[in-house]
């Protein structure tokens, strides 16, 4: 019998988060506070996060305990299934063994509640009551909401307008859990009212939505704000994945020979591909390749700038050293809401930087073909964002087709495309168009970048 599933025990289940950080050969750039231009200190995060938080996100401590309370909250979904596609080889004809490690089982239907769960745990230690937080495609601002409801926290999202618009049952969704969801820009803070009278019809970004939330946030005592990608804690959160592929991928008697995953912000990915890039790092699979796949409409990493940059549109956030085109970029309305941020985690940018990671961009109308050929052979509806690296396993299945190697290639599945059928609906009746982002708009937007001293 070919098994096609490899299941981890509950009791087999991580304790601990991976941290990068202990393992990075040169250390991530330093976080700038935007007024001094000096290194951001706890006490500048403090309005914003929990301590212990901020304590993660620079810690360089190999190994983080992952709270009893957390781990309570995540075996009601973990650990996850591993999947062999044995009906995608035979398709593709291909002498390549893939697998893929499944996010999509969870309440929420994403990878999201890793660090969501973990994030209002921290905060409900630390008494705060309320969350603000932004959201492009929804599965943010639905785990957040989730995990509010499992620890009594108050969240309100700000959801970017044109996901907000695609995507009504998110919406719904966080209000079943207990959340708040407005659309971005909004009117209720500055950076919204300000963007709406300058665009009407503004199609929001996450960094917009990003300022709106934050400028929520520092209004407020009792709010803190959090946040579902890019930062150090978030892809720490999410390092369960990997840690548990690790296992489940001894059981299958494999290791990968190519990791490819989609990359918006990075924490999924980051999740996934962290555990075992300390392998390429320490010499021990040198070969090893970790693929990176974004969108061809919001190509942060393959066409933007590694600069000093603020996470929002506004300018109300530390300057992070990333990829980035330009925090006044406004992405066209894509279907993979989660891929349309300006930058890309600090984390993933300064892998790539020192020549450890690969990133590649995808047009989606490639992207949903992918996705229709996973649904059609092992059955799941793929969601926009995972469909990219879908897309790429597959082009490198078919590489192994041409060479007759049978490389093994490991798929990090961030989630279910279940609220995304609109898209595939416009794929599937030829309405949906390919764009590639202009030149000229990338360098107009990095041409705002803040002057920051060498």
């Amino acid at each position: 019998m070919k098994r096609s599933m490899f299941f981890l025990d509950q009791k087999d289940m991580p304790t601990h988060w991976y941290n990068i950080q202990a393992d990075l050969p040169e250390p991530l750039p330093p976080v700038l506070h935007p007024g001094t231009g000096q290194p951001v200190t706890p006490d500048d995060l403090a309005p914003l996060f929990p301590m212990e938080l901020i304590k993660q996100e620079v810690s360089t401590e190999r190994w983080i305990e992952i709270p009893e309370e957390v781990l309570d909250v995540y075996r009601t979904w973990r650990p996850t299934v591993l999947h062999r596609a044995y009906r995608l080889e035979k398709a593709l004809d291909t002498p390549a063994k893939i697998f893929f490690k499944y996010e999509g089982t969870n309440q929420a239907g994403s990878h999201k509640p890793n660090t969501a769960v973990a994030q209002c745990y921290y905060n409900m230690k630390e008494g705060i009551k309320r969350i603000t937080t932004e959201t492009g495609a929804g599965q943010w601002g639905s785990a957040l909401s989730m995990a509010g409801a499992f620890f009594d926290v108050e969240i309100k999202v700000y959801m970017v307008r044109i996901s907000y618009d695609q995507k009504p049952y998110r919406r719904i969704a966080m209000e079943v859990w207990g959340g708040k969801c407005i659309p971005s820009p909004s009117t209720e803070t500055k950076a919204g009212r300000d963007m709406l009278e300058k665009w009407p019809d503004c199609p929001g970004s996450l960094g917009l939505a990003i300022s709106e939330a934050v400028e929520d946030a520092v209004s407020r005592d009792d709010t803190h704000y959090s946040l579902g990608s890019v930062l150090n804690h978030v892809l720490l959160h999410q390092t369960i994945q990997g840690e548990e592929c690790r296992k489940q991928m001894e059981m299958a008697d494999a290791y990968p020979d190519i990791i490819v995953g989609n990359i918006g912000g990075g924490s999924n990915y980051g999740g996934q591909f962290l555990p075992w890039i300390r392998d390429k790092i320490s010499g021990e699979k040198p070969d090893m390749r970790v693929i990176c796949v974004e969108p061809e409409s919001c190509p942060s990493v393959t066409r933007g700038m590694y600069a000093y940059d603020f996470g929002d549109a506004v300018g109300m956030t530390p300057l992070f050293k990333m990829h980035t085109l330009g925090h006044g970029f406004i992405p066209p309305p894509i279907h993979a809401g989660g891929l349309r941020y300006h930058g890309m985690a600090p984390i993933i940018c300064h892998l790539s930087n020192l020549g450890l990671v690969e990133v590649v961009a995808a047009h989606q109308t490639a992207v949903f073909e992918a996705g229709v050929k996973f649904a059609r052979t092992e059955g799941i509806i793929t969601g926009p964002e995972p469909c990219h690296n879908v897309k790429v396993a597959i082009d490198e299945a078919l590489k192994c087709k041409e060479s007759g190697e049978a490389k093994t290639i490991l798929i990090a599945h961030s989630g279910h495309g279940h609220f995304d059928l609109a898209a595939y609906d416009a794929y599937l009746s030829g309405k949906l168009k390919d764009y590639a982002y202009p030149e000229e708009e990338v360098k107009k937007a990095q041409a705002e970048l803040p002057k920051v001293a060498a």
